[in-house]
């Protein structure tokens, strides 16, 4: 598909939003509306703002999904500056770790193997090439909403870095230089800015900065921090197991991945089952050697009951030098692994001595370490899943259902037997062995559970799947140990009592992969391996304690958000911080090392508040300043950050303090707003970092996560053309447009959408509205002046009312959908209902002018060069919206909502009523009377109303009334409800049921109202005269149902009974209640007859 402003359609609307967008900021610049200064005193609760926003990567373009989760911080800061808060939002670029450096990497070796500019051949861009990081593909602009086909985008995106940098549409010479990684962080973070500026954000650009050494105060800075927390005795050198990939040689943490973010290693205790001699001819080169089959097991408390191991038949395996006298069997994968491990002849690099099949293994006699059983088999089992484990499984039919169902399989079937050369005494003579008693499945809780769920093999995966969740985790928590040397004991407690017994006698030991597939950024998989390196430590009972309760006192904004928050503290343990490839900041005392990108970004808030004291508004921080980056020394730092004692510093104390009192005015942070993916990184390790460096009442106050953003309810993808960047949208829709549809897309932690239609529509809207309101200053001599008199005026005034008080609930609860709803989407709706009210007596000139201010302030947040435009243009105001005030809202009134809700309801229902009627009598059945003539056409309508509840509405009122409780302002349970309606008068009629079922929808409703309203909607009366409003409202009513004449009429009142004539059956048919009248139409003769 083409762009959505081609193919005929004018741009006039969009180039209109475009102009004001361009005019307004370069106002803004002129007068730095957005830098940020401190007052003199320190601010009282609600006086100042200060938010941020996880600095993004540089090395590509901003795209709408970096501007969802910005827009909830811009919108956020800029409703709080609109009160009147003293507001900073900062904003910087964050360069550390691998993905520049692969990038740049991958760029000049296709140089260096294709030409400059390079000459890919077919073949070779047909071919397998390395993976490309999603993220970093640029998509041209009339290309977003393409789609390709579905084999197109399985294959992949584009793989050659030349033809990533080609579509940023950049020249040969140009993409040359990206050979140089640092040439990276001087292209994209300029670029970046000019798009946010564009977009409007409300930054303080001063305070820019990149990270790495790049920038020498941000290093310095970080430098600090590290040797603050080693100091605190936070970050130390140890052995651990860590994701590692082998072409970049050190931990890929998970910004350094392409795949796999969050995904742990996995521990396994290796069960070392011995291979008896006479070995087959297939493993005669290994005679001499201690053979093993490698079995990775999580349940090393069940290897009591082995009566066999598992083998895949057509799994591919290697029996692998482990050491001089030791070689393991396993898969290449598994080999892999622990050769990172340190359990390798060769370190990180497994040596094969034989290449074997599945089928070589079928037959081999193994000892294995607490079998009860003597030499036990290798056997065939077809589950078995080889990208998991070492291929080898133990087997424990006793505890495990898809051992129990397989073993089952080879006992009953010998044809299965037979087809895969399995011996009968390989099979037949081993039984269920019990080792563990877990109460409800008894001590062989496989049969029993396969039994009960009626599983017939081992091809059964989802039945085999609910029998394993049904007794894995009970078996840990509630089962006992029946045998064995801790026979008695449970199994939580002998577990790990018997793994350090199989370690420690050298019958096993541990190993470890990644829980699933992990990428790296420079296209190899990574492993897991045993490395000695520097860790923050994370998990550590007293610091974990501290971050949990930082955790209590702050706003998450969602019960979700704080589940993922508690559920990352519960698990987090160590994190490796240091990396020896890419860019970032040396490791201060161990220099080889740099520090890795989630460690580098943890406190960089606090970096903000006086950045520009450092840097002089030069994001590389190569400006000259009144202080040099030696001069920040940890003592300065301290002194700023941490309440240290002043340092001995050439820095002019005066400016020390400066910076010290700037710091501790913005400071705690009051929100931090994410993707909800850094929960379990990023935003935890930040609640770590200030709990360890900073004092309790500088903690931050809230973190506010998001889920990703969809695009016309698809993902977001670059490989399939579904996609736009931040400077696309912005030129196809205008700033203030995606702005809009940024705020409608959605609040919560599920994911987000942003619909292009909903842009359009708002490039619409918005100068549709500019248009009304031009033409009503235009026509200002022609409206009604004075206070608001009319039913009209009324109703209108209170609905602005409501969306002042509405919009102000959602903003301060940032959700940005709801306040577009109530503050732009509801008023609009109030004013054109208020224009139709209005037709013939004219709308009032100070409710208008009122709803025009008040409506470009509600809005200022989400469109703020569309409101500033209004505000001084058109409105004639002083001054910028953006710092305007909000808007004061008078008394809300609940009551004339309903009222009005009820005129309109009754409207619709008469109109619905009279068209009945007119079709009726305009389509007479065979041999009935002729249609009237134009005398008897329907033009006159008689309401009747009766205001008071009687029978059993005025019964289910009083029950509901008694069964109350207006301190809580809730109900007592329905079954009190109906039992109270059975012991009522309605309780004796014959007809109770049916009376019932008339009743519930009733007391459902008035609850509704109840909530609503307040008490007073459970009288035997609507909280309004009914009469009243009809009347006021009269001339109204006859113009929308095109009557000549309307009368409204007492039910209960003899004389205007009389008035319906022959059409008193109809009111004596069904009588009106409250909230329900009834219309009687008929012509004007037949009227006049009446009277």
């Amino acid at each position: 598909m083409s762009s959505t402003h081609e193919g005929g359609k004018s741009r006039a609307r969009t180039d209109l939003l475009i102009g004001i967008q361009n005019a307004v900021q370069q106002s803004w610049e002129e007068h730095k509306v957005f830098d940020a200064e401190p007052e003199s005193e320190p601010p009282a609760p609600g006086e100042k703002f200060f938010g941020s926003f996880p600095y993004p990567y540089m090395n590509g373009l901003l795209h709408l999904g970096h501007a969802f989760s910005l827009s909830k911080l811009e919108f956020g800061a800029a409703y709080h500056r609109l009160r009147g808060s003293n507001v900073l939002l900062p904003f910087a670029f964050h360069c550390t770790g691998m993905p520049i450096k692969a990038s740049a990497d991958k760029l000049a070796r296709e140089i260096e193997r294709y030409g400059n500019p390079p000459v890919f051949t077919v073949a070779e861009e047909n071919s397998s090439a390395e993976v490309v990081d999603d993220c970093q593909v640029a998509v041209l602009p009339d290309k977003f909403k393409s789609k390709k086909s579905k084999a197109a985008a399985k294959s992949g995106v584009q793989k050659f870095q030349w033809e990533i940098m080609k579509s940023f549409n950049l020249s040969d010479e140009d993409i040359a230089r990206f050979q140089d990684p640092y040439h990276w962080m001087t292209y994209f973070p300029r670029l970046a800015k000019d798009h946010l500026k564009d977009f409007g954000l409300g930054c303080d650009w001063r305070r820019s900065f990149v990270t790495t050494d790049m920038n020498p105060f941000y290093d310095s800075f970080v430098r600090w921090q590290m040797r603050k927390l080693k100091k605190l005795g936070k970050i130390v050198k140890d052995m651990r197991y860590t994701i590692y990939s082998p072409l970049d040689g050190q931990p890929c943490a998970d910004h350094d991945r392409a795949t796999g973010e969050g995904v742990q290693p996995q521990e396994y205790v290796l069960i070392k089952m011995e291979v008896l001699t006479p070995f087959s001819p297939k493993l005669k080169a290994l005679e001499g050697r201690n053979v093993y089959l490698a079995a990775a097991t999580l349940r090393p408390e069940t290897m009591y009951g082995q009566t066999n191991c598992w083998v895949l038949p057509d799994g591919k395996y290697g029996a692998f030098e482990i050491n001089d006298t030791d070689v393991f069997i396993m898969t290449e994968r598994a080999a892999l692994n622990l050769a990172y491990q340190h359990l390798s002849r060769v370190p990180e690099k497994p040596t094969c001595l034989a290449q074997l099949s599945g089928s070589d293994l079928i037959g081999m006699r193994l000892r294995s370490p607490l079998a009860f059983s003597g030499p036990i088999y290798a056997l065939p089992m077809l589950t078995i899943l080889t990208d998991k484990g070492t291929g080898i499984v133990t087997s424990v039919p006793s505890d495990s259902p898809d051992d129990f169902m397989a073993l089952q399989d080879l006992v009953t079937k010998p044809a299965l037997r037979a087809k895969y050369g399995v011996k009968d005494e390989w099979v037949l003579p081993f039984k269920v062995i019990p080792i563990i008693n877990i109460p409800e499945f008894g001590d062989k809780s496989a049969e029993k559970v396969c039994f009960d769920l009626k599983i017939k093999s081992q091809n059964d995966k989802e039945k085999l799947a609910e029998a394993k969740r049904m007794t894995y985790l009970k078996g840990f928590t509630d089962g006992t140990m029946i045998v064995g040397e801790y026979s008695g004991r449970r199994v939580q407690e002998a577990k790990p009592l018997i793994r350090k017994k199989l370690l420690d006698e050298a019958t096993a030991v541990l190993y470890s992969e990644p829980e699933k597939k992990v990428m790296s950024r420079s296209g190899d998989e990574c492993v897991v391996a045993l490395t000695d390196q520097w860790y923050i430590t994370y998990g550590e009972d007293e610091w974990k304690q501290k971050a949990v309760q930082c955790l209590e006192n702050m706003n998450t904004f969602s019960a979700e958000s704080r589940n993922g928050f508690e559920h990352t503290l519960g698990w987090l343990n160590q994190w490796a911080c240091s990396r020896s490839f890419g860019l970032g900041t040396r490791i201060p005392w161990d220099e080889q090392f740099l520090v890795e990108s989630l460690s580098d970004s943890t406190l960089y808030m606090a970096y903000y508040t006086i950045a520009h004291y450092l840097q002089n508004g030069n994001m590389y921080g190569k400006e000259i300043s009144s202080i040099r980056p030696e001069q920040m020394t940890d003592d300065v730092w301290d002194y700023v950050f941490c309440g240290g004692s002043a340092p001995k510093s050439d820095i002019p104390s005066a400016l020390l303090c400066k910076m010290k009192q700037e710091f501790e005015y913005w400071y705690p942070l009051d929100i931090r707003v994410s993707g909800k993916d850094l929960i379990q990184n990023h935003l935890t390790f930040s609640i770590y970092n200030h709990t360890a460096l900073l004092p309790e009442h500088h903690w931050p106050r809230g973190f506010r996560c998001n889920g990703h953003l969809m695009l016309n309810s698809e993902k977001m993808s670059k490989s399939t053309g579904n996609f736009l960047t931040l400077e696309q949208a912005i030129a196809e829709y205008s700033s203030d447009a995606t702005r809009f549809a940024l705020a409608d897309a959605g609040d919560g932690m599920d994911d987000a959408n942003f619909v292009t239609e909903t842009a359009e529509s708002a490039v619409l809207r918005l100068t549709k509205e500019l248009a009304w309101m031009e033409e009503t200053i235009d026509s200002e001599s022609s409206l009604r002046s004075g206070p608001p008199s009319t039913f009209a005026d009324c109703v209108f005034e209170n609905e602005i009312n409501i969306a002042v008080k509405e919009t102000e609930k959602s903003y301060d609860a940032f959700m940005f959908r709801d306040a577009l709803k109530s503050g732009f989407y509801d008023l609009q709706l109030a004013r054109d209902e208020y224009r139709l009210f209005c037709k013939m007596a004219g709308m009032n000139r100070d409710l208008l002018w009122r709803f025009m201010d008040v409506q470009t302030r509600l809005i200022t947040p989400i469109c703020p060069h569309y409101a500033e435009h209004v505000w001084q243009k058109l409105l004639r105001k002083d001054g910028f919206v953006i710092k305007a005030g909000w808007p004061v809202a008078g008394t809300t009134d609940p009551t004339l909502r309903f009222a009005n809700k009820y005129l309109q309801d009754t409207i619709v229902f008469m109109r619905k009523l009279l068209q009945t009627r007119e079709s009726g009598s305009k389509k007479p059945k065979k041999g009935a009377a002729p249609p009237p003539s134009e005398g008897n056409k329907l033009t006159v309508g008689l309401i009747y109303v009766n205001e008071h509840y009687y029978g059993w509405k005025a019964q289910c009122l009083k029950v509901l009334q008694s069964n109350f409780d207006s301190q809580s302002c809730s109900f007592t349970p329905d079954e009190e409800i109906n039992e109270a309606l059975r012991n009522c008068f309605i309780g004796q009629e014959e007809d109770f049921r049916q009376v019932q079922k008339l009743c519930m929808p009733f007391i459902k409703l008035k609850k509704i109202e109840t909530r609503n309203l307040g008490p007073h909607a459970l009288n035997l009366k609507l909280p309004f005269g009914e009469i009243d409003v009809l009347e006021q409202n009269v001339e109204l009513i006859r113009r929308q149902l095109g009557l000549d004449h309307i009368e409204v009429l007492s039910a209960s009142d003899e004389a205007a009974l009389a008035k319906a004539g022959t059409h008193v059956s109809v009111l004596n048919k069904t009588l009106p209640s409250p909230g329900e009248p009834i219309a009687i139409f008929m012509s004007r003769q037949e009227f006049e007859v009446q009277k």
